[in-house]
């Protein structure tokens, strides 16, 4: 882009180099090492941290394991979701929280569209269902009404 403003890429870049710094992916082999623990192509890393490319969508929840950048963030940098999508989802009703909407439906009304972007937020989705079935009780408490309802 020649206006200055940062692209795609560039802004993802940005996000995730310095969480993986921060994670401990620093010196030489970091981006190896990286690599490795996403399952993406070590080229892929370079690109990634040069800013030239987003990487594919189905690594997107390992950048976000390894890094511990929020998913949600992720998916909004990477053009997964819109920043307007990603709010309606955490802006949820309460009383919608035991709707009978399927996550196929939710992906529907999200305006989720093509294989890799309704596979990435399906599999959020079931990642989500089973860190939540498999919080050790002492955390019960930390959810709030909201989460325990």
């Amino acid at each position: 882009m020649t206006d200055g403003t940062p692209t795609r890429a560039q802004r993802f870049a940005a996000l995730v180099v310095p969480a993986a710094e921060r994670a401990g992916y620093t010196g030489h082999g970091a981006k190896a090492r990286f690599a490795r623990d996403t399952g993406m192509t070590e080229s892929s890393v370079t690109r990634m941290w040069q800013g030239n490319a987003v990487p594919d969508a189905r690594f997107y929840d390992a950048i976000s394991q390894v890094t511990g950048i929020d998913l949600g963030a992720l998916l909004v940098m990477g053009g997964v979701l819109s920043p307007k999508s990603l709010r309606s989802l955490s802006e949820t009703d309460r009383s919608q929280v035991r709707s009978a909407l399927t996550p196929e439906e939710a992906a529907d009304r999200l305006g989720i569209e093509g294989d890799v972007d309704r596979e990435l937020f399906l599999a959020a989705v079931e990642r989500l269902k089973r860190r939540t079935a498999e919080a050790p009780t002492d955390r019960q408490d930390r959810g709030g009404t909201a989460a325990q309802m």
